[in-house]
């Protein structure tokens, strides 16, 4: 028993660690109709593009909305330009973001008090992997 409780500690520890390498805001843009989605990575990590062009490799970043009559997602999450480069782990040129990153994602016919989602991504750095995080997140609709 001792041994289960050790194993499910350190898969805890493990995927929490994770979700410390990147720091998310979200905020609502009234002027743009816009959610803007923030991404803070810490130094050495990296985080994937939502298009990634190789069959095996890390899992890309996606954004799913919960939607409901009080609001309509227009389009696809808009990203700035990813740095391109080849990783010899995956054996493929890979599409990511340091530092730092914003996702810009169009809204419209809004009377919704909040939006909320779940956004998955994956952060690496040059030695390993963390396995990939759902994030739930909701972003505020203020008046």
């Amino acid at each position: 028993m001792k041994g289960i409780t050790l194993i499910i500690s350190i898969f805890l520890s493990i995927l929490s660690f994770g979700q410390e390498k990147v720091s998310w805001d979200f905020s609502f843009d009234k002027e743009t109709s816009s959610i803007s989605i923030d991404a803070n990575i810490e130094e050495g990590w990296h985080l994937y593009s939502q298009n990634l062009e190789n069959e095996f490799g890390p899992i890309p970043t996606n954004f799913e909305y919960i939607t409901n009559e009080s609001y309509k997602i227009v389009g696809t999450t808009v990203e700035p330009t990813p740095i391109k480069e080849y990783d010899e782990n995956f054996e493929g040129d890979m599409h990511f973001f340091k530092d730092k990153v914003s996702f810009v994602q169009k809204v419209e016919n809004i009377s919704a008090t909040s939006i909320n989602g779940v956004v998955t991504y994956m952060v690496c750095n040059d030695v390993m992997c963390m396995p990939p995080v759902d994030l739930e997140f909701t972003v505020s609709i203020k008046e």
